[in-house]
């Protein structure tokens, strides 16, 4: 076919062409690249992880990781047989067996067992410490940014002081969490006086946060239209019915894109909450208190904490991996638990309010 045939606006090659064709498939491979990784690294976290989570025979599910608090692991010979017990467990087997021995007139035998930490009982505290510690904090955040964004957007008048308190909130955006986790510690744990607690937790990891919500809420109210705040205006009402009728609605399902993305940041801190809210081990969950206030002023137990002691402060066995690879499992799981119940709220409000 000679070139008079072709169509007079189909692509002809050229070197130009056959560069852009190059510079597409570069990107398309960084990117399946990045996709494979993510694969490889989470799949091997599920994998491990739902060993540890599930099992074969009913319930199907290993209610004491999820159920009980962390223990030490003992494993021992003993007649022959492979024991693997809980610290409380292997103290009743041993005063069982001594009792044994002492009825039937017989010396107790010696039970030689290797002890490993944190390798036996579940991860409950740390679950409920997680779940306190986000949603608290969220809360927190959420209403200080929106606050914050509401004024900046609406009350502010635009100018030179503006823009530069937009520059300082986009700057604390890209400080290091252990500088807010030092910021908590001399704040509210010293110089308030609220010591390691879920009060120090919460407003250290707020503010950890609040970049992120304040400029997220900031572009969806610049999102909605104008109309919308003059049309209301027009109508008589006030400068804050204006907001909460006419504008916050709208800007709400924006507004909860921030919280996702502050979710995702919050749950997985572990320098914030080491200096202010988390312990390697606690006796008693939060709500074994005697007096109310007390809730809100101790410390609670954390899923990444507990994973940073599993996987660095203690020797490293098969104990202590299934113990690391079932809590990584279980935290990857609250957390899109509690993200995809903010995206859920967000399509309805999206589907709700559309203009």
């Amino acid at each position: 076919m000679s070139d008079q045939s072709q169509h007079l606006f189909s692509s002809r090659p050229s070197a130009r062409r056959r560069a852009e064709s190059g510079v597409a498939w570069i990107f398309r491979l960084a990117t399946y690249i990045i996709l494979l990784a993510g694969v490889v690294v989470f799949g091997d976290i599920v994998i491990k992880g739902s060993r540890t989570v599930f099992q074969s025979e009913f319930p199907f599910i290993n209610v004491a990781f999820l159920t009980e608090a962390p223990k030490s692991l003992y494993v021992f010979e003993h007649e022959g047989e492979h024991y693997e017990m809980a610290d409380d467990d292997f103290r009743d087997f041993r005063e069982s067996v001594e009792a044994q021995a002492l009825a039937a007139g017989e010396p107790a035998p010696e039970l030689k067992a290797k002890t490993y930490v944190y390798s036996a009982g579940g991860i409950f505290p740390n679950i409920v410490g997680t779940i306190l510690l986000v949603v608290g904090s969220m809360t927190i955040a959420l209403v200080l940014g929106v606050a914050s964004a509401i004024y900046l957007n609406e009350y502010a008048k635009q100018g030179a002081w503006v823009r530069f308190i937009r520059l300082a909130i986009l700057n604390l955006a890209g400080v290091p969490s252990i500088v807010f986790g030092l910021f908590g510690f001399g704040m509210f744990v010293i110089f308030f006086g609220w010591n390691v607690s879920l009060m120090a937790g919460w407003f250290t990891l707020a503010f950890m946060v609040l970049p992120v919500v304040i400029t997220a809420s900031e572009e969806s109210l610049k999102a909605v239209p104008m109309g919308f705040r003059e049309g209301s205006l027009a109508l008589g009402a006030t400068k804050w019915q204006t907001i909460r009728k006419a504008v916050l609605p709208y800007a709400t399902p924006g507004i909860l894109t921030s919280s996702i993305l502050g979710i995702a940041r919050v749950a997985g801190e572990t320098a914030p909450i080491m200096f202010t809210a988390a312990y390697v081990v606690r006796d008693k969950l939060p709500w074994q208190v005697e007096q109310a206030m007390d809730f809100f002023f101790q410390g609670v137990m954390a899923l990444p904490y507990h994973i940073y002691v599993v996987s660095s402060k203690i020797p490293q066995n098969e104990y202590s991996e299934r113990v690391q690879y079932g809590t990584a499992f279980v935290f990857l799981a609250i957390v899109a638990l509690i993200a995809t119940s903010s995206i859920i709220l967000r399509n309805r409000l999206r589907a709700r309010y559309r203009w």
